[in-house]
């Protein structure tokens, strides 16, 4: 696990959830997206806005990566339109078998993660495939 201070890691805390609610999700899709505990409410994902910081665990950092990745990406791809994001994460895709970006997301957890990333990251895909 990367050690994160914990002022960083609440500095990726509050980064991830802006990020969330500009894709316009639900408090379940969320949920799902970190990789929080099914049972997660509402009042406990707004304490994650500036309150406290998502548990230190390995998989949800992962996460929590690929869900910065995808951002900066989306970003990249839209400079000047930041609601294209949520609008692609909600659009069918070809590459994705006709299904929602956001679809694969929570349908697949963490390698859902990654197929989107990479769709979205040629440098991302391109680490990920290179083998020495």
């Amino acid at each position: 696990m990367t050690n994160y201070t914990d002022k960083e890691f609440m500095y990726i805390t509050e980064t991830v959830m802006r990020i969330l609610d500009t894709w316009n999700l639900t408090t379940q899709q969320m949920v799902l997206v970190i990789g929080l505990p099914t049972q997660t409410k509402k009042r406990q994902l707004d304490k994650y806005r500036s309150l406290k910081a998502f548990p230190k665990d390995d998989l949800i950092i992962k996460r929590l990566s690929h869900i910065v990745g995808i951002s900066d990406a989306l970003r990249t791809s839209f400079p000047r339109n930041e609601n294209m994001s949520e609008k692609w994460l909600k659009t069918q895709h070809r590459r994705f078998d006709n299904e929602t970006p956001l679809s694969v997301i929570l349908e697949q957890g963490v390698d859902g993660l990654c197929k989107v990333r990479s769709e979205l990251d040629c440098t991302f895909a391109w680490d990920t495939s290179v083998q020495i």
